[in-house]
């Protein structure tokens, strides 16, 4: 008898937190497989792309993010089957794509301006950019807010942005970490271990076993919103899920921290 691979159509999901993803792959990182690559269909007269991942399940999945259209097929099933399954939901895709680019634009952040004089949101507050040839190191200035760069005022864009990235990295990794080990002490939790992510889908994420990833970027929020996704991942330590106990462990590790999750909910973390 012939298999037949069911269709799950996954709703548009703006939350940014998942369990197990994995990051971003970093510049240099090996390229795609071919079953990743984009592929293109005509749908409603216009070719769109799809990436196409082969997984160990039964269904045939759709999910829409900032790739676009990502099918999750069962390995055993053809491509004109998965091609076929993507035509029967046309519009469900056309619409969730038209959702997600509405929301997206909706959440972009303005454009940094990296260079002399440009601003840059660190800990919810905002800090001037100084590039100074005569600087040592790159400091921040808390007094003026303003962050020195050791870079000459006309530097190309992309020497700031490697410089203000490496800055903002190294105090993420402190702050973080701070707030992490706080957090576990006042609740009991222990985690296995943490890591820095580069991630452009989830601003954190914690494994079955206690590894917790949390997104560098974080450091341009203010602590409240920082101290909600650590939180966050802290309590799936204990409740691997979104349900009501999961939810109840957030409250107790962080009471009042439902403004937090809406402030950073309704950012486009890929802007940043």
């Amino acid at each position: 008898m012939k298999r037949t691979a069911a269709l799950d159509a996954r709703q548009l999901d703006l939350a940014l937190f998942t369990e197990d993803e994995p990051e971003v792959a970093p510049p240099g990182a090996a390229p795609p497989t071919a079953s990743d690559k984009h592929r293109p269909i005509l749908l409603a007269g216009q070719v769109h792309h799809y990436r196409l991942r082969r997984a160990k399940r039964r269904t045939i999945g759709f999910q829409i993010d900032d790739d676009g259209l990502t099918v999750s097929a069962p390995r055993w099933v053809r491509l004109a089957e998965i091609e076929a399954a993507i035509v029967e939901k046309e519009r469900w895709i056309r619409g969730k794509l038209d959702e997600w680019r509405s929301w997206r634009e909706k959440r972009r952040l303005p454009r940094l301006q990296l260079c002399d004089g440009g601003v840059l949101p660190y800990l919810g507050q905002t800090v001037t950019l100084r590039l100074q040839a005569e600087a040592q190191v790159t400091a921040l200035d808390e007094a003026r807010a303003e962050l020195r760069l050791a870079l000459p005022p006309a530097s190309a864009e992309s020497q700031v942005r490697d410089a203000v990235q490496a800055w903002l990295q190294t105090q993420a990794r402190r702050v973080l970490d701070e707030r992490l080990r706080q957090l576990a002490d006042r609740s009991g939790l222990t985690y296995k271990s943490w890591t820095l992510s580069s991630a452009r889908g989830q601003w954190g994420s914690c494994t079955h076993d206690g590894r917790i990833r949390l997104n560098w970027r974080l450091i341009h929020f203010a602590l409240p919103v920082i101290d909600y996704v650590v939180a966050h991942e802290l309590a799936h330590v204990r409740e691997m899920n979104h349900g009501p106990r999961f939810w109840s462990a957030v409250g107790q590790l962080l009471p009042g921290f439902e403004a937090a999750r809406d402030e950073i909910k309704g950012v486009d973390l890929a802007s940043l």
